[in-house]
């Protein structure tokens, strides 16, 4: 029972964690990195095609997004996730391959006339359809049993629709053990999203720290802050603009600008518009409202019950085209936009903000957790003007964070978490952290709570029978460079086919002999067309 941290160790973003036992090759989320690396992060120990299952805490594309390159990597396994999570991540995956090729034509419209080589996309829309057919939906609260040593069961984490943490049964012979993987965890009471639930016991608990350096202000009245807001902005003529992630964060907005709307509280903008520009929003909101009785508070289905939709009211405008999008800078009367992506590192958010940055009457508001390296994290803390489309851009407009929205539990609530289990675990590994954070956060957890608690690096592996660690990865520091991907990347994928040949030949070991004869002249006869000696 081997446990090895890959990503989201001693950093936010990339969660990543891998699991051998019995044979057996297991990921638990598969994160795409997102702003700056910190370490240097350890590869998967086996190819793609050798991983047996993967389970996913949640859609975040930090979570989720490699889930199209291992696929491209020859993984053909079973990935269980929650059912809102499998819906989510149907649109995510392919929204992020969407922005891997966008990217990948833009540069390579500049290579070609500045005679360089081209790139080529992390992942293809192909490859994310393509793993979207091995996702395996699961109710929440209901174990599912993956093999005859493996167990799971996704309990909500009040972090986003379909969110979980994972609990999985495991076992190796004569021995037994259950692990709980945190995800991330929400900090309750929020529009829309149910509380947490909180686990009786687990042997080992893999648990996030995002926050787990401070501590939340009580939460304001989301509605009334926000209105002042848009009423200071609309009365200097300007727009609102809100970069949010398309999945939690555009709907939370919704709910709060409806509860405005309703309740009359901007009389002299009562009909202010509010514009959706995202196809990935709107697709998620429409998610939203297909997983009502599992997902929502009981405060909110309420409301639906008495015919009022949370997120839905007069003056919202969803825009889906390019064109409908273009078209709203061109619209000169005060609004609010809401655009993703939420971090501001790509999409139409950043178009809005080149139209919006420099006027001194708009205001960008902030209303997620914005990670070091971001253009949203440079704004947030201060910059004078930032590059956007080659274009240097003063910033003019006020910034905003609105306090108090946060995603995450905090200090207080990750430690009310753990004591909250009946039965307290016997090692506590903290991960999904800023670099400091990890560690002040476990130190505190083990004063707190009595329990081991560690940091681990990527690489770190643990042997979870012997409940030691057996080999410590790689404390080394990313260089800071620019990340290139050049047609090596194809080559690449073509060692990855091969490995994915070898192992399901080893798969195929007790076949029958003549199909192996006949398998062996099919690759034999592909080697022959492809020898180039």
């Amino acid at each position: 029972m081997r446990l090895e941290f890959i990503g989201a160790a001693h950093e936010v973003t990339g969660s990543c964690h891998y699991l051998e036992f019995g044979g057996k090759h297991i990921l638990v989320d598969c994160g795409m990195e997102q702003g700056a690396d910190i370490y240097e992060n350890q590869e998967i120990p086996v190819n793609a095609a050798a991983i047996n299952y993967v389970f996913i805490t949640h859609a975040h594309i930090d979570h989720s997004g490699l889930l199209p390159l291992l696929y491209a990597r020859g993984f053909r396994g079973r990935i269980y996730a929650t059912n809102a999570t499998t819906q989510l991540c149907g649109i995510m995956l392919k929204d992020s391959a969407h922005i891997q090729e966008s990217e990948a034509e833009w540069k390579n419209r500049k290579a070609r006339r500045a005679g360089q080589p081209e790139v080529v996309p992390m992942y293809s829309l192909a490859d994310a359809e393509g793993v979207l057919k091995h996702f395996v939906p699961c109710p929440y609260d209901t174990e599912t049993e993956v093999s005859d040593d493996l167990k799971v069961c996704f309990r909500d984490a009040g972090h986003l629709l379909g969110s979980s943490f994972i609990e999985m049964w495991i076992t190796e012979g004569e021995e037994s053990c259950k692990l709980i993987f945190s995800g991330d965890l929400g900090n309750g009471n929020r529009a829309l999203i149910r509380d947490p639930e909180i686990p009786e016991s687990a042997d080992y608990l893999i648990l996030e720290s995002t926050y787990g350096d401070r501590l939340h202000t009580i939460p304001p009245d989301y509605a009334t802050e926000l209105a002042r807001v848009l009423s200071a902005t609309f009365s200097r003529g300007g727009n609102v603009v809100i970069p949010a992630f398309s999945v939690g964060r555009t709907q939370e907005m919704l709910y709060y600008l409806r509860q405005i709307r309703q309740s009359n509280m901007l009389p002299t903008f009562p009909d202010f518009e509010v514009y959706v520009d995202s196809p990935l929003s709107v697709e998620a909101t429409g998610i939203f409202n297909e997983n009502v009785s599992e997902c929502f508070r009981e405060k909110d289905l309420e409301m639906i019950r008495q015919g009022i939709n949370p997120i839905q009211f007069p003056g919202l405008i969803k825009s889906v085209t390019s064109a409908d999008s273009q078209a709203i800078n061109f619209d000169k009367k005060p609004k609010v936009i809401i655009s993703a992506s939420g971090m501001c590192e790509a999409g139409r958010i950043r178009h809005h903000l080149k139209h919006n940055l420099w006027r001194p009457e708009c205001t960008v508001v902030f209303v997620g957790y914005q990670v070091p390296g971001t253009l949203g994290y440079s704004l947030l803390n201060g910059a004078g003007e930032v590059k956007l489309f080659g274009e240097t851009i003063q910033v003019q407009a006020q910034i905003l964070n609105l306090p108090g929205i946060s995603g995450h539990a905090d200090r207080d609530h990750l430690t009310a978490w753990v004591q909250g289990m009946k039965e307290k675990p016997k090692r506590i590994f903290v991960v999904h952290g800023e670099d400091k954070v990890t560690d002040e956060f476990a130190a505190h957890l083990a004063e707190e709570t009595g329990i081991p608690a560690i940091a681990p690096y990527s690489g770190d592996i643990y042997d979870l029978a012997q409940d030691a660690c057996v080999v410590l990865g790689s404390r080394k520091r990313a260089e800071k460079r620019v990340k290139k991907r050049s047609t090596s990347s194809v080559f690449e994928r073509l060692l990855a086919a091969g490995q994915r040949l070898i192992t399901v030949i080893q798969k195929n070991k007790e076949g029958a002999n003549r199909d192996l004869a006949k398998f062996a002249d099919q690759i034999n006869a592909l080697c022959d067309k492809w020898d180039r000696s």
